[in-house]
């Protein structure tokens, strides 16, 4: 019998009944939910809804079901719908009829709130982990590459010279705001929803703030109609989901480019590359390629999320089912992703002379020939328009900015000195840059200890 059956004279449609199931995928909920329950039926027994006999005893049935879950021992019904009403029928079949009092001053609207918010602070807290793991790594490669010279890009075409620890520490800014989102993410959800009821709480005397304490809460919303209507938490979780994601993308996209043979700055560790079917010399980094395609997946579940969300009236409607396989599936792929790029980037090899040679082609080293004009006095777009010529008569010639004598430079302009030389060095030009901010090693050290600093910082919040 359906427990709430006793409006309707017909049994449902076993084709919407089936429809209408969520225990397929909802059951992941099942610790939540049984804790959630808990701790109403505590509360319910210290305000004397019912006896602190009967508490006990639900709260003992309510443990020995969640034991019997973890263990594999329990069966969930179809017919019983969704984990919310299978654990009160289980209930209700090991400790009798006081099993029907669990729901007092309680619907399902409210429960299912109360579920997805304690689901989410779990996995945040797991996924901030996961993140401050990776990051650990990021700092980690970028100490041992302070002094490890390459191009910079725009536009994909090389730009200035910079270190692989400067390169590095771009993605770490970025994976530490992630981990700002989450916490913030973290704190807006950390309010409890139990005792809104289906949309206009109820007449029993419940200690809301009670059951939020026991839960690990900060407190509980203050209105009704938003606590069992409100997804914006889990909509925040899959921005800032997705945004990660873009950010591991991104970073992957360029692994992607540097163990091409067109570039050969790293080679992955064969345990996570794969073969050819066909081809026999063939590599692929296809963890990488993966964790980029995935990124659209995630994207997806945040979309599909606000699209149900959008034109929905106050208060519960039963749209909102979707949204739970929508938060599932980013949580498993974001984890998985992180579980995997982690090691990928640690156990990669960088090739250091590639990266040097690749620094020192495409002429990165232009703007410190356009800076050293303008230090001597030249105004700088006329410096760039010197340093421009010069380019296009070394691109005509075949040769570096290093390669022309110091006689060819003063026939440009004599400001041009043998000092000259020492100013277009890549090194020079990487460790003159000792701006907050810039890419020479003494530069980068202090931030990587600032970031190292911020890092433990987020994660303790």
């Amino acid at each position: 019998m359906k427990l709430w059956g006793g409006r309707f004279e017909k049994t449902t449609d076993a084709l919407v009944e089936d429809f209408h199931s969520s225990i397929r995928f909802d059951q992941r909920l099942y610790k939540q939910d049984i804790l959630g329950s808990i701790a109403h039926a505590r509360m319910l027994g210290s305000v004397g809804v019912i006896t602190e006999d009967e508490a006990t005893n639900l709260i003992a049935g309510l443990q020995g079901i969640l034991k019997d879950i973890q263990a594999g021992d329990v069966e969930f019904e179809i017919g019983a719908e969704d984990i919310h009403m299978n654990v009160e029928k289980i209930l209700t079949e090991r400790v009798g009829p006081v099993g029907k009092k669990l729901h007092t001053g309680r619907s399902r609207n409210d429960q299912v709130a109360l579920d997805l918010r304690l689901y989410l602070r779990e996995e945040i807290d797991q996924s901030k982990a996961l993140v401050g793991k990776f990051v650990q790594t990021l700092l980690n490669l970028a100490h041992e590459h302070l002094e490890t010279w390459m191009p910079g890009y725009t536009h994909l075409q090389k730009a200035q010279p910079i270190t692989l620890a400067h390169h590095l520490m771009a993605y770490i800014q970025m994976f530490l705001r992630d981990l700002g989102r989450f916490n913030d993410t973290r704190k807006r959800l950390n309010l409890s929803p139990l005792g809104s009821g289906a949309m206009a709480g109820t007449t029993f005397p419940l200690n809301r703030e009670k059951a939020a304490l026991e839960l690990g809460f900060d407190g509980v919303t203050l209105n009704s109609l938003d606590g069992v209507s409100d997804r914006d938490f889990a909509l925040e979780f899959l921005a800032a989901a997705s945004i990660l994601m873009m950010h591991l993308s991104r970073l992957c996209e360029e692994l992607v480019l540097w163990s091409s043979g067109e570039f050969q700055f790293i080679s992955m560790d064969d345990g996570y590359s794969t073969g050819s079917s066909i081809m026999p010399q063939k590599k692929n980094p296809d963890v990488a390629e993966l964790v980029r395609g995935k990124t659209g997946r995630v994207y997806g579940d945040l979309m599909a999320l606000l699209t149900v969300m959008k034109g929905l009236p106050l208060a519960y409607n039963k749209d909102m089912q979707e949204d739970k396989e929508q938060v599932f599936d980013a949580v498993d792929t974001l984890q998985k992703c992180l579980l995997v790029v982690e090691p990928m980037l640690r156990t990669m090899q960088v090739h250091r002379g590639a990266m040097a040679r690749g620094a020192k082609g495409g002429f990165t080293n232009a703007t410190d020939l356009a800076d050293y004009l303008a230090k001597k006095g030249v105004p700088f777009r006329e410096a760039h328009e010197l340093v421009g010529r010069i380019v296009l008569n070394c691109t005509k010639q075949g040769k570096g900015l290093e390669e022309l004598t110091l006689s060819e430079y003063q026939t440009i302009s004599p400001v041009f000195d043998d000092d000259l030389f020492e100013a277009i060095g890549i090194e020079h030009c990487v460790r003159a840059r000792k701006i907050t901010g810039g890419p020479s090693p003494e530069t980068v050290a202090q931030g990587i200890q600032q970031s190292q600093e911020g890092l433990l910082r987020l994660l303790g919040e």
